[in-house]
């Protein structure tokens, strides 16, 4: 399964809106900026996130986008489902060896189970733990 472009810059606009979780409304055109994206497309996939439920939109000269709840009960999992559809590695129900089913229900279930246990919050609280510190080393 690949995860498009929709799913990738989606959970770029919940991870940006939940690192500011608390602080106000941000706009598209500032994530945007952040993240070299086109605010244009932003503005195309924040409208399925808000029919879902998952942002708020606020007007006004301050206005923008906020999560519609804490980034602990928002999932990628919900995030990639809105914006790419049912997670399925191929489309298994056509299948008519019992073992490749198996197989791709296994896939898709493991898949599921990763995205579903992945909150924003566990990735706007990401270490890298192979990242060395970024110590400055004077001789």
């Amino acid at each position: 399964m690949k995860i498009s472009t929709k799913g990738r810059y989606g959970l770029t606009i919940m991870m940006e809106l939940a690192g500011k979780f608390g602080e106000g409304p941000i706009s598209l055109k500032s994530i945007a900026e952040r993240n070299s994206l086109s605010e244009h497309y932003l503005e195309q996939l924040v409208a399925p996130l808000r029919n879902a439920g998952l942002v708020k939109s606020i007007r006004g000269a301050y206005g923008g986008y906020i999560l519609s709840k804490e980034p602990e009960h928002i999932t990628a999992g919900d995030v990639i489902r809105v914006l790419e559809g049912p997670i399925s590695p191929v489309d298994f129900t056509e299948e008519d060896d019992p073992a490749k089913r198996d197989l791709w229900l296994r896939i898709r279930d493991s898949i599921a189970s990763v995205l579903d246990s992945t909150t924003l919050k566990d990735l706007v609280s990401f270490q890298d733990p192979g990242k060395a510190d970024s110590y400055m080393f004077y001789i």
